[in-house]
């Protein structure tokens, strides 16, 4: 491998090497890691990870699968049909497992273990604290889709308790704003607080049943659907190629897991590129196969009359979708914290650096910074998920900072790797390899300008 010399000099605003929570953010849910001081030795020393590789292909699994499987079927209806959704999903599988290769082979070049930590040390400071801004905002739409969620599922739940039909107004106390701000307050809130987050493990347990459950219903109410339910059009074929284009967030936004890649790359008891390549392709093929078998069925059974969230679309006297409609709240309150950590955890990283203190100088002031950011976090995004109609024009707006971090920042980093080897004669896999960089950068941006602007004059100015 070529020499690296690449700038991770974190002096430049003045900043330790534990910027508050910053050293900690983004640890998968099922890694154990320490802090970057005891790391400074080769990834194959003594303090190497534990993690096996079967091990890491499930956390990788855990990671990308999530609530954005509730949108697939509408995305198929939003590419035009089945055949359209899959040549889709099929050409940005390379791309997905190329970025993660390639933030676990400059993980290794910079020796940083968190993806933010990584762009930071391989780009310099513009683009990590872009970076870290884009994972802020990015956390704080996941957080709202997922108030969202938990309002449409409790909605279909009331209405089979209440035994009203649906759409009739009921009581007050089973209105959906008060509800979803009850629910918030009462479980979602006081889980957010705490300076750490013990409860991750539980979190993953109930995230893959609940993924892989309602995959299991969606299947089976394909092949054995109810007498009531009627699929709307079938398309084959998709509108315009801008309608593919449309599809695009809900697949980055599903695929995304680069973020929580590199703590688990770097937790690996073999941290190899070679090794991780196998374990990122074997982890996107099954997070592919239940991605396709939801929104496959899921269109197929309801067609273009598909709703943005494919659990509404079923009748509310079904048991088994109720099951799975409990399985997705209870995944989505114990998610919602551990996204909200992550975004507070690069705001209070942000606010330090700005200042130039470390976390031990700023130990006095940091619970009542901590629960005043908890609280204008949680209050927001409440607010915002009241008013928001679905989960499908959050996923248009955050869909297209995925794609930022699946192909702009994967991107950018191995061009400046690239660049960064001091090599004065570059062989033709250094130009190849630069090119390709530049490929994603470019076909990044074009995703996240065209979903973004989409999103804004078509889905939120509507």
């Amino acid at each position: 491998m070529a020499q690296v010399s690449i700038n991770n000099d974190y002096s430049e605003w003045g900043l330790s090497t534990d910027a508050g929570e910053r050293a900690r953010l983004l640890q998968s849910p099922c890694v154990d890691t320490a802090p970057k001081s005891e790391w400074e030795a080769s990834p194959g020393g003594p303090d190497r990870g534990t993690t096996s590789t079967l091990g890491a292909i499930f956390i990788v699994v855990n990671a990308c699968l999530g609530a954005g499987l509730l949108n697939f079927p509408a995305a198929f209806s939003t590419a035009g049909g089945v055949a359209a959704g899959i040549v889709l999903q099929m050409g940005m599988l390379v791309f997905i497992i190329s970025g993660l290769v390639i933030l676990a082979y400059c993980s290794q070049a910079s020796n940083e273990r968190t993806y933010q930590e990584v762009v930071w040390a391989v780009c310099g400071k513009l683009t990590g604290v872009l970076c870290e801004v884009a994972i802020a905002v990015y956390t704080f739409g996941t957080c709202i889709a997922f108030l969202i969620i938990i309002g449409d599922q409790q909605d279909k739940i009331i209405a089979v308790m209440a035994k009203e039909p649906e759409g009739a107004s009921g009581p007050w106390y089973t209105d959906r704003k008060f509800t979803i701000s009850l629910t918030a307050f009462l479980f979602i809130l006081p889980l957010s607080i705490p300076r750490e987050i013990g409860f991750q493990k539980y979190a993953s347990f109930l995230s893959v049943v609940g993924t892989w459950y309602v995959t299991a219903i969606v299947i089976i109410k394909y092949i054995w659907p109810d007498k009531e339910m009627t699929p709307g059009n079938i398309l084959t074929r998709p509108a315009s190629w801008m309608a593919v284009f449309n599809a695009m967030p809900t697949i980055c936004f599903g695929f995304q897991c680069h973020v929580s890649s590199v703590p688990v790359f770097n937790s690996m008891q073999q941290p190899e590129v070679k090794t991780w390549g196998g374990v990122v392709t074997a982890a996107m093929v099954i997070a592919l196969a239940v991605y396709m078998g939801t929104g496959i069925c899921g269109f197929l059974t309801f067609g273009a009359a598909v709703d943005p969230d494919v659990l509404l679309s079923y009748p509310s006297e079904d048991m088994a979708v109720a099951v799975a409609r409990a399985f997705i709240i209870l995944s989505v309150l114990t998610s919602y914290p551990i996204l909200h950590f992550c975004g507070r955890a690069v705001v209070e990283g942000l606010w330090l650096r700005y200042q130039g203190v470390s976390v031990e100088e700023d130990v006095g002031r940091e619970r009542r910074r901590r629960v005043l950011q908890t609280l204008v976090w949680f209050l927001l995004t409440l607010l915002l998920a009241l008013f928001i109609p679905d989960i499908g024009k959050v996923i248009s707006v955050i869909g297209g900072l995925a794609a930022c971090f699946i192909f702009v920042f994967p991107g950018l980093c191995l061009i400046q790797a690239k660049l960064s080897e001091m090599e004065e004669v570059k062989p033709a896999s250094w130009w190849v390899l630069v090119s390709y960089g530049v490929l994603l950068v470019t076909l990044g941006a074009f995703i996240f300008g065209q979903t973004t602007a989409n999103a804004i004059f078509v889905d939120l100015l509507a």
